[in-house]
Protein backbone atom coordinates (compact mmCIF):
# COMPACT_ATOMS: atom_id res chain seq x y z
CA UNK A 1 0.00 0.00 0.00
CA UNK A 2 1.33 3.29 -1.14
CA UNK A 3 0.44 6.64 0.96
CA UNK A 4 -1.59 8.95 -0.28
CA UNK A 5 -1.91 12.84 -0.48
CA UNK A 6 -4.32 12.86 1.91
CA UNK A 7 -2.33 11.34 4.27
CA UNK A 8 0.65 12.84 3.60
CA UNK A 9 -1.33 16.51 4.65
CA UNK A 10 -2.79 15.11 7.80
CA UNK A 11 0.84 14.17 8.63
CA UNK A 12 2.15 17.65 7.57
CA UNK A 13 -0.26 19.66 9.45
CA UNK A 14 -0.62 17.19 12.66
CA UNK A 15 3.31 18.09 12.64
CA UNK A 16 2.35 21.80 12.22
CA UNK A 17 -0.19 22.17 14.98
CA UNK A 18 1.03 19.60 17.85
CA UNK A 19 -2.99 18.29 17.82
CA UNK A 20 -4.71 15.92 16.08
CA UNK A 21 -8.05 17.45 16.77
CA UNK A 22 -6.63 21.07 15.13
CA UNK A 23 -4.95 18.75 12.23
CA UNK A 24 -8.24 16.95 11.77
CA UNK A 25 -10.09 20.63 11.68
CA UNK A 26 -7.93 22.26 9.24
CA UNK A 27 -8.44 19.25 6.81
CA UNK A 28 -12.20 19.51 7.08
CA UNK A 29 -12.22 15.49 8.22
CA UNK A 30 -13.17 13.81 11.71
CA UNK A 31 -10.53 13.37 14.48
CA UNK A 32 -11.46 9.25 13.91
CA UNK A 33 -10.49 9.42 10.12
CA UNK A 34 -7.65 12.09 10.37
CA UNK A 35 -6.12 9.31 13.18
CA UNK A 36 -6.82 6.45 10.70
CA UNK A 37 -4.97 8.58 8.23
CA UNK A 38 -1.68 8.55 10.25
CA UNK A 39 -2.11 4.69 11.64
CA UNK A 40 -2.20 4.20 7.68
CA UNK A 41 1.00 6.27 7.11
CA UNK A 42 2.91 4.51 9.92
CA UNK A 43 1.73 0.94 8.55
CA UNK A 44 3.09 2.00 5.26
CA UNK A 45 6.44 2.66 6.50
CA UNK A 46 6.31 0.91 9.13
CA UNK A 47 7.54 3.46 12.19
CA UNK A 48 5.57 5.61 14.24
CA UNK A 49 5.57 9.18 13.42
CA UNK A 50 4.33 10.74 16.31
CA UNK A 51 4.34 9.77 20.32
CA UNK A 52 1.86 11.03 22.51
CA UNK A 53 2.62 13.85 25.73
CA UNK A 54 -0.20 14.78 27.09
CA UNK A 55 -2.68 16.39 25.06
CA UNK A 56 -0.34 16.82 22.23
CA UNK A 57 1.57 14.34 19.83
CA UNK A 58 5.11 15.11 19.57
CA UNK A 59 6.83 14.05 15.85
CA UNK A 60 9.22 11.30 16.61
CA UNK A 61 12.82 11.61 14.94
CA UNK A 62 11.49 9.14 12.19
CA UNK A 63 9.03 11.40 11.82
CA UNK A 64 11.62 14.72 11.82
CA UNK A 65 13.66 13.61 9.06
CA UNK A 66 10.33 12.80 6.99
CA UNK A 67 8.60 15.77 7.23
CA UNK A 68 11.19 17.99 4.72
CA UNK A 69 10.30 15.10 2.52
CA UNK A 70 6.68 15.23 2.61
CA UNK A 71 6.48 19.19 2.29
CA UNK A 72 8.14 19.12 -0.78
CA UNK A 73 5.96 16.87 -2.15
CA UNK A 74 2.82 19.14 -1.07
CA UNK A 75 4.87 22.27 -2.39
CA UNK A 76 4.65 20.14 -5.55
CA UNK A 77 1.42 18.94 -5.66
CA UNK A 78 0.07 22.53 -4.82
CA UNK A 79 2.10 24.85 -7.39
CA UNK A 80 0.09 22.47 -9.88
CA UNK A 81 -3.20 23.97 -8.76
CA UNK A 82 -1.37 27.91 -9.10
CA UNK A 83 -3.19 30.00 -12.22
CA UNK A 84 -0.47 30.55 -14.93
CA UNK A 85 -1.37 34.66 -14.19
CA UNK A 86 1.55 34.92 -12.18
CA UNK A 87 -0.97 36.10 -9.23
CA UNK A 88 1.43 35.53 -6.07
CA UNK A 89 -1.46 35.41 -3.39
CA UNK A 90 -2.55 33.02 0.06
CA UNK A 91 -1.13 32.96 3.92
CA UNK A 92 2.41 33.44 4.46
CA UNK A 93 3.77 32.38 7.79
CA UNK A 94 6.82 33.77 9.27
CA UNK A 95 8.85 33.14 12.14
CA UNK A 96 10.97 35.99 12.90
CA UNK A 97 13.07 36.61 16.04
CA UNK A 98 12.16 39.51 18.13
CA UNK A 99 14.15 42.50 17.29
CA UNK A 100 13.43 41.54 13.22
CA UNK A 101 9.60 41.03 14.42
CA UNK A 102 9.31 44.78 16.40
CA UNK A 103 11.89 46.93 14.44
CA UNK A 104 12.18 45.96 10.81
CA UNK A 105 9.49 43.17 10.04
CA UNK A 106 6.55 45.50 9.92
CA UNK A 107 7.48 48.19 7.42
CA UNK A 108 9.03 45.04 5.04
CA UNK A 109 5.54 43.41 5.19
CA UNK A 110 3.72 46.92 4.79
CA UNK A 111 5.68 46.83 1.43
CA UNK A 112 5.70 43.59 0.29
CA UNK A 113 1.58 43.99 0.45
CA UNK A 114 1.45 46.42 -1.62
CA UNK A 115 3.14 44.54 -3.96
CA UNK A 116 1.18 41.34 -3.63
CA UNK A 117 -2.01 42.64 -2.02
CA UNK A 118 -3.61 39.25 -1.73
CA UNK A 119 -0.88 37.69 0.60
CA UNK A 120 -2.35 37.21 4.16
CA UNK A 121 1.10 37.54 6.87
CA UNK A 122 0.73 35.20 10.08
CA UNK A 123 3.75 36.44 11.77
CA UNK A 124 4.94 33.81 15.31
CA UNK A 125 7.37 36.26 17.54
CA UNK A 126 10.12 33.91 18.97
CA UNK A 127 13.68 33.32 19.76
CA UNK A 128 16.38 32.11 17.62
CA UNK A 129 15.95 28.63 19.12
CA UNK A 130 12.15 28.68 18.37
CA UNK A 131 12.35 29.97 15.05
CA UNK A 132 14.71 26.83 13.77
CA UNK A 133 12.45 24.74 15.95
CA UNK A 134 9.16 26.07 14.31
CA UNK A 135 10.78 25.73 10.53
CA UNK A 136 11.92 22.00 11.61
CA UNK A 137 8.23 20.96 12.09
CA UNK A 138 6.95 22.82 8.87
CA UNK A 139 4.93 25.55 11.01
CA UNK A 140 6.24 28.53 8.65
CA UNK A 141 7.62 29.28 5.13
CA UNK A 142 9.97 31.47 6.36
CA UNK A 143 12.55 32.35 9.02
CA UNK A 144 13.74 35.55 10.33
CA UNK A 145 16.53 35.26 12.85
CA UNK A 146 19.58 37.33 14.66
CA UNK A 147 22.03 34.72 15.91
CA UNK A 148 23.83 32.66 14.08
CA UNK A 149 22.85 29.11 13.37
CA UNK A 150 23.19 25.94 11.75
CA UNK A 151 21.00 22.60 10.89
CA UNK A 152 21.79 20.09 8.91
CA UNK A 153 18.18 20.39 7.81
CA UNK A 154 17.20 23.79 6.82
CA UNK A 155 18.93 26.00 4.86
CA UNK A 156 20.38 29.24 7.01
CA UNK A 157 21.47 32.37 4.35
CA UNK A 158 22.87 35.75 6.32
CA UNK A 159 20.64 38.13 5.38
CA UNK A 160 21.32 42.01 6.73
CA UNK A 161 24.46 42.77 9.38
CA UNK A 162 23.15 44.28 12.88
CA UNK A 163 25.23 45.72 15.95
CA UNK A 164 24.32 45.03 19.44
CA UNK A 165 25.04 48.30 21.97
CA UNK A 166 26.02 48.14 25.62
CA UNK A 167 23.72 51.21 26.93
CA UNK A 168 22.59 52.74 30.59
CA UNK A 169 20.93 55.16 32.28
CA UNK A 170 21.68 58.62 32.14
CA UNK A 171 22.39 58.18 35.66
CA UNK A 172 24.65 55.69 35.90
CA UNK A 173 27.92 56.45 37.02
CA UNK A 174 29.50 55.41 33.33
CA UNK A 175 27.50 57.68 31.49
CA UNK A 176 29.66 60.83 31.72
CA UNK A 177 32.07 58.63 30.62
CA UNK A 178 30.72 57.43 28.00
CA UNK A 179 32.77 53.77 27.85
CA UNK A 180 33.20 50.99 29.91
CA UNK A 181 36.46 49.13 30.52
CA UNK A 182 36.96 45.41 30.56
CA UNK A 183 37.21 45.50 34.31
CA UNK A 184 34.41 47.56 34.62
CA UNK A 185 32.59 45.42 32.34
CA UNK A 186 33.29 42.45 34.83
CA UNK A 187 31.51 44.71 37.89
CA UNK A 188 28.21 45.38 35.98
CA UNK A 189 25.06 44.02 36.93
CA UNK A 190 23.63 43.32 33.28
CA UNK A 191 20.31 42.70 32.30
CA UNK A 192 20.07 40.52 29.31
CA UNK A 193 18.04 38.64 26.88
CA UNK A 194 17.31 35.05 27.94
CA UNK A 195 19.20 32.04 27.01
CA UNK A 196 18.36 30.63 23.03
CA UNK A 197 17.78 34.50 22.11
CA UNK A 198 20.20 35.58 19.06
CA UNK A 199 20.87 38.45 20.89
CA UNK A 200 22.07 36.95 24.08
CA UNK A 201 24.46 34.47 21.85
CA UNK A 202 26.07 37.30 20.92
CA UNK A 203 26.81 38.90 23.90
CA UNK A 204 27.58 35.22 25.85
CA UNK A 205 30.47 34.93 22.99
CA UNK A 206 31.57 38.60 22.83
CA UNK A 207 32.61 37.72 26.47
CA UNK A 208 34.23 34.90 26.58
CA UNK A 209 36.36 35.94 23.90
CA UNK A 210 37.49 38.24 26.39
CA UNK A 211 37.17 35.46 29.38
CA UNK A 212 35.26 37.54 31.64
CA UNK A 213 32.03 35.83 32.92
CA UNK A 214 28.88 38.26 33.18
CA UNK A 215 27.12 38.92 36.49
CA UNK A 216 23.89 38.50 34.61
CA UNK A 217 21.22 40.21 37.13
CA UNK A 218 18.30 39.46 35.08
CA UNK A 219 17.27 37.67 31.93
CA UNK A 220 14.24 38.87 30.38
CA UNK A 221 12.23 37.88 27.23
CA UNK A 222 11.16 41.25 25.88
CA UNK A 223 13.46 44.12 24.56
CA UNK A 224 10.95 46.50 26.48
CA UNK A 225 11.37 44.87 29.37
CA UNK A 226 15.36 45.14 29.14
CA UNK A 227 15.00 48.83 28.94
CA UNK A 228 13.24 49.81 31.78
CA UNK A 229 14.60 47.77 34.06
CA UNK A 230 17.85 49.93 32.76
CA UNK A 231 16.20 52.98 33.37
CA UNK A 232 14.81 52.05 36.70
CA UNK A 233 18.62 51.81 37.61
CA UNK A 234 18.80 47.53 37.77
CA UNK A 235 22.11 47.63 35.61
CA UNK A 236 23.12 47.71 32.65
CA UNK A 237 21.77 46.76 29.12
CA UNK A 238 22.84 44.99 26.16
CA UNK A 239 20.53 44.86 23.01
CA UNK A 240 20.46 45.72 19.26
CA UNK A 241 20.97 49.34 17.85
CA UNK A 242 17.44 48.94 16.48
CA UNK A 243 15.61 48.65 19.96
CA UNK A 244 17.23 51.76 21.49
CA UNK A 245 16.84 54.26 18.81
CA UNK A 246 14.20 56.32 20.26
CA UNK A 247 15.62 56.15 23.82
CA UNK A 248 19.03 57.57 22.53
CA UNK A 249 17.14 60.61 20.77
CA UNK A 250 14.89 61.08 23.89
CA UNK A 251 18.15 60.99 26.02
CA UNK A 252 16.89 58.51 28.39
CA UNK A 253 19.89 56.02 27.56
CA UNK A 254 22.99 56.54 26.42
CA UNK A 255 25.36 54.00 24.59
CA UNK A 256 28.59 52.60 26.37
CA UNK A 257 31.30 52.19 24.26
CA UNK A 258 33.22 48.94 25.06
CA UNK A 259 35.85 45.95 23.76
CA UNK A 260 32.90 44.01 22.74
CA UNK A 261 32.76 42.49 19.30
CA UNK A 262 29.48 42.69 19.16
CA UNK A 263 28.10 42.91 15.81
CA UNK A 264 25.78 40.13 13.81
CA UNK A 265 23.99 39.22 10.99
CA UNK A 266 20.63 38.44 10.60
CA UNK A 267 19.68 35.11 8.78
CA UNK A 268 16.76 33.66 6.86
CA UNK A 269 16.27 30.40 7.25
CA UNK A 270 13.79 28.08 5.02
CA UNK A 271 13.79 24.36 3.86
CA UNK A 272 16.25 23.73 0.57
CA UNK A 273 14.78 23.98 -2.60
CA UNK A 274 11.41 23.27 -2.10
CA UNK A 275 9.66 26.87 -1.49
CA UNK A 276 6.28 27.66 -3.17
CA UNK A 277 6.02 31.04 -5.32
CA UNK A 278 4.51 33.20 -2.66
CA UNK A 279 7.39 31.89 -0.39
CA UNK A 280 10.34 32.26 -3.05
CA UNK A 281 8.76 35.91 -3.75
CA UNK A 282 9.34 37.22 -0.15
CA UNK A 283 12.71 35.73 0.06
CA UNK A 284 13.41 37.75 -2.83
CA UNK A 285 12.15 40.63 -1.60
CA UNK A 286 13.65 40.68 1.85
CA UNK A 287 17.07 39.93 0.06
CA UNK A 288 16.82 43.03 -1.82
CA UNK A 289 15.70 45.08 0.90
CA UNK A 290 19.26 44.11 2.61
CA UNK A 291 20.68 47.64 1.84
CA UNK A 292 17.77 49.61 2.90
CA UNK A 293 16.79 48.43 6.14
Amino acid sequence: MSASVKQLRVFEATARLGRLSAAAEEQAMSQSAASQSLKELESTFNYPLFQRVGRELMITEAGRDMLPKVNQILHLIDSLHISGDGTISGPLRIAASVTIASYLLPRLLAEFIQQYPEVVPDVKIENTQQVIATLEKGQAHVGLIEGPAQHRQLQITPWHQDKLEVFCHTSHPQAQAGQISLKQIEQQRWILREDGSGTRRIFDTAMQTINIQAQVAFALNRQEAIKQSVKAGLGVGCLSQLSIVEELKAGSLVVLNSPLELTRRFSLVTQPSHNNRLTEAFIEFIKSQTQSV
